[in-house]
C-alpha cells in the first residue's frame, strides 16, 4: 500500500488532478487595471497635492490662538526638561512633539513637516487596514475609495500646518485603529503596540480619553464573540470595580475646566456671542466646595431642561458640519458629500462581514468625541470634528464593500 501511495502521490502532482473538475473557479482583481496597478501612486500625489494647497493658503506653519502656550511648553521641555501641572499637563504630548523639534534645531517648519509625516503615515495606515477588513482581499476598491475621502477632504487636512494639537490628535487615532486590527493576528506584542498608541493619543488632548474608550469597547466586543462569554461577564466586573479610580481621573480632567460657567454663558460655539441658549428661568447653581464632577452633575440635574438644549444644540451643530458663517460653496460640499458618508458610515456599522472590535472602535470614536461636545461647547471650527472624519470614512468604506460590484470570477485550468 505505501509503495502504491508513493508512485501515486508524484502522478497526482504531475497531472495537477483536482476533485470533481480538472478546473478550478477563481477571483480576478476588480476594477481597471491600470487603476488597480496605479492607485496608490494617484493616493499619494493627492495627499501631497493637499499638503501644498494648505501650506500656500496659510503661508506656511499657522500661529494661531493657542499656539503660544504649547510652544512656550514645548521650549521649556527642550530647554530645561520642565513639565507644567494642572491644566497643561493634560496636553503633555504634544509639547514633548514639539520639544522634539525645537531640539533638532527645525523651529516651527520642523513642527509642521513632522506632523505631516505622521499623517502620511496615518494616511498609508489607514489603507492597508481597510485593505484587512475588506471581506474580499483581492478588492481595493473600498480602501481606496475611503483613503481617497481622507486625504483629499482639505478639512480632514489642514490642520497638519497649524501648531495645534489635532493634527497628532487625528493621526494617532488612526494609527490606533492601525494597531487595533493588526494585532487581531499575529503575536502578542502587537496588543503592546495598540496599548502605547492609546496611550500616546490620551496625552495629546485632555479628550485622548475617547480613544482609551473606544478601544475598551472593541475589547469587550472581541470578549463578546468568546464562547460563552464568561470573560466579557469578567471584564464588564472589572470595569466596575474600577469605578473609584475612573471618578479620581475624571475629576482630575474637570479640575481645571470652567464648564458651569459656560453654561451660564449659554455659549454653543465657544466665543460666539451670536448663538446663545437664553435660560427661561433662573438657574440653580452648584454649592461651593464640590468635587468637578458633583459640580456638573448637580447643575445637569438642578437644571435638566436648560442643560438638554444646550447639550442638544451643540450635539446637533456638531454632527451636522454645517455652520451659517461658512462660505455657501464650503456648505454644498459638506451636503453633497459628508452627509453621504454619514449614511454609509451607520451602514457600514452593520457590516456583520468585517470584524467587530474594529467597528465598534470607530463607533466609539465618533460617539464618544460628539459627546464630550455635548458636555462641553462645539468650536468655531471643524477641530473637534477632525478626529470623528477618519472614523466615518472609515465605516462608509467598509459599507462600500457591499455595494461595489464583486471580483468577477474566472476559470483556471
Amino acid at each position: 500500500m505505501r509503495k502504491f501511495s508513493r508512485i501515486y502521490r508524484p502522478l497526482h502532482l504531475m497531472l495537477n488532478l483536482k476533485p470533481l473538475s480538472i478546473s478550478a473557479e477563481t477571483a480576478a482583481a476588480p476594477g481597471p487595471a491600470w487603476l488597480r496597478q496605479w492607485h496608490g501612486w494617484l493616493l499619494v500625489a493627492v495627499w501631497v497635492l493637499v499638503q501644498l494647497l494648505v501650506l500656500a493658503q496659510n503661508h506656511g506653519p499657522r500661529y494661531v490662538n493657542d499656539s503660544g502656550r504649547y510652544l512656550a511648553y514645548g521650549t521649556r521641555i527642550a530647554q530645561e526638561w520642565h513639565f507644567e501641572r494642572d491644566h497643561n499637563l493634560r496636553y503633555v504630548g504634544y509639547p514633548l512633539f514639539i520639544a522634539l523639534w525645537l531640539k533638532l534645531g527645525t523651529g516651527w517648519w520642523g513642527i509642521v513637516l513632522g506632523q505631516m509625516a505622521v499623517s502620511g503615515l496615518a494616511a498609508r495606515a489607514f489603507y492597508r487596514t481597510l485593505r484587512r477588513l475588506t471581506p474580499q482581499p483581492l478588492d481595493w476598491r473600498p480602501a481606496a475609495l475611503a483613503t481617497a475621502a481622507l486625504v483629499a477632504w482639505r478639512d480632514a487636512q489642514q490642520f497638519n500646518v497649524y501648531l495645534l494639537t489635532e493634527s497628532l490628535f487625528a493621526s494617532f487615532t488612526i494609527l490606533a485603529f492601525w494597531a487595533l486590527v493588526r494585532a487581531r493576528r499575529g503575536p502578542a506584542g502587537r496588543w503592546v503596540v495598540f496599548g502605547l498608541l492609546v496611550l500616546l493619543t490620551g496625552i495629546v488632548r485632555p479628550n485622548g480619553f475617547v480613544v482609551a474608550g473606544a478601544a475598551a469597547l472593541a475589547g469587550l466586543a472581541r470578549l463578546w464573540q468568546l464562547p460563552g462569554r464568561r470573560a466579557f461577564w469578567r471584564a464588564v466586573l472589572g470595569l466596575v470595580a474600577l469605578v473609584p479610580v475612573w471618578w479620581w481621573v475624571l475629576n482630575k480632567l474637570l479640575l481645571t475646566f470652567t464648564l458651569v460657567e459656560t453654561y451660564l454663558r449659554g455659549e454653543i460655539i465657544y466665543g460666539f456671542t451670536p448663538w446663545v441658549v437664553e435660560p427661561t428661568e433662573p438657574l440653580l447653581l452648584p454649592p461651593p466646595g464640590l468635587a468637578p464632577v458633583l459640580r456638573l452633575g448637580y447643575f445637569i440635574t438642578a437644571n435638566p431642561t436648560y442643560f438638554l438644549k444646550l447639550a442638544t444644540l451643540k450635539g446637533l451643530l456638531f454632527f451636522s458640519y454645517v455652520k451659517t458663517y461658512y462660505s455657501w460653496s464650503h456648505i454644498l460640499l459638506i451636503v453633497v458629500f459628508i452627509y453621504p458618508c454619514y449614511w454609509l458610515a451607520v451602514r457600514g456599522l452593520r457590516t456583520a462581514t468585517a470584524w467587530l472590535p474594529a467597528r465598534v472602535f470607530l463607533a466609539g470614536v465618533v460617539l464618544l468625541q460628539g459627546f464630550v461636545v455635548m458636555i462641553t461647547v462645539e468650536d468655531w471650527d471643524v477641530r473637534f470634528l477632525l478626529p470623528v472624519l477618519p472614523c466615518v470614512f472609515a465605516l462608509a468604506g467598509l459599507s462600500l464593500g457591499r455595494w461595489l460590484p464583486p471580483a468577477t470570477p474566472t476559470l483556471k485550468a
